[in-house]
């Protein structure tokens, strides 16, 4: 697809943003599929997937969300020059319907999921997220609503700790690691980022960064029920689609891939009948045509640019028109 040169010479600022944005051809070439189209970004971060789209939809219309405040605020800065072509909202995937329909983008023509952090959101030492910087052991998304990590880390015993590094990180040692925090937060050395990480090292992991990742993602998910929201915002995803109209989505681990696979499976699928029975049953008719029978991988040189970007895995689908299986 061919960059609209009028809105390419927009503001040089704003070419910066996108120009680290993950996919970023991808994700137009798969998503917009009309000039005039209305499309939702629901993790508008610094706005660089937001730009791009815009850019490429030069009469269309843009809404983007997101549960962080900081990140919106740079949305809103970086996306002024698109004026009332750009709604900025707040709310996570468990909000898409209604913050949706509350800013005038009941159907739409793409929704965009992009699961990653952003670097001012892993560079900032407040927030939590990061084991390479040292500050309060907090990783919520929302700005200090509700439970922080800390306090998930403080109400659990080591079975239920070991279960939330298993699950949400799929970390093998994930007994021997819970049980060094908890030893670690009764002797008071579990404080901020630096002592949660001295204490899983102390486990003697074989590969220190992957497993730090690994219980600092666990943590993360756990605190924001981002996998819950997941399925729910992929839910609320396909009742928004028009008929044509497409989901593509960005995940970074293998949890949140499994769960958009699974969905975009089961909304192909026509029946869900057990196979014994002889005809079906259930009058199920697909809602989705999968755009991407395999996985779509950055390039090498993209990777090169941003070495962030080297998990990332896209997904797309295209909103069926009703009953129709083809």
């Amino acid at each position: 697809m061919q960059y609209n040169a009028a809105y390419l010479k927009q503001s040089e600022v704003i070419m910066q943003a996108a120009h680290l944005s993950v996919m970023a051809t991808e994700v137009v070439d798969y998503l917009v599929t009309r000039t005039d189209g209305q499309y939702i970004d629901c993790t508008v971060g610094a706005g660089g997937h937001a730009s791009q789209i815009l850019n490429n939809a030069p009469a269309g219309r843009l809404l983007g969300v997101d549960l962080d405040s900081v990140a919106r605020d740079e949305a809103e800065r970086v996306l002024r020059p698109f004026g009332e072509r750009v709604e900025i909202a707040q709310g996570n995937f468990a909000d898409l319907s209604a913050v949706a329909g509350e800013r005038g983008f009941a159907r739409v023509d793409g929704i965009l999921f992009d699961l990653g952090f952003s670097s001012m959101q892993l560079d900032d030492a407040e927030r939590g997220f990061s084991y390479s910087n040292d500050g309060p052991i907090d990783m919520r998304l929302d700005g200090g609503y509700g439970m922080s990590a800390y306090d998930l880390i403080a109400k659990s015993d080591e079975r239920s700790l070991a279960e939330i590094l298993y699950r949400f990180g799929e970390e093998h040692r994930a007994r021997a690691i819970a049980r060094a925090i908890i030893t670690a937060r009764h002797a008071g050395r579990c404080r901020t980022t630096a002592e949660l990480a001295e204490a899983v090292v102390s486990t003697k992991p074989r590969n220190r960064n992957k497993t730090l990742a690994r219980v600092f993602q666990a943590l993360r998910i756990s605190v924001n029920s981002e996998l819950d929201n997941l399925r729910s915002g992929l839910a609320q995803a396909e009742v928004l689609l028009r008929p044509g109209g497409r989901v593509v989505v960005i995940s970074y681990h293998s949890l949140e891939d499994r769960i958009v696979k699974q969905h975009f499976v089961r909304a192909e699928r026509p029946c869900v009948c057990p196979r014994e029975l002889p005809v079906c049953a259930c009058g199920r008719k697909p809602t989705l045509r999968i755009l991407t029978r395999r996985v779509v991988r950055p390039r090498d040189v993209e990777i090169e640019r941003n070495p962030r970007a080297r998990s990332a895995k896209l997904r797309a689908a295209e909103k069926l028109v009703p009953h129709d299986s083809n």
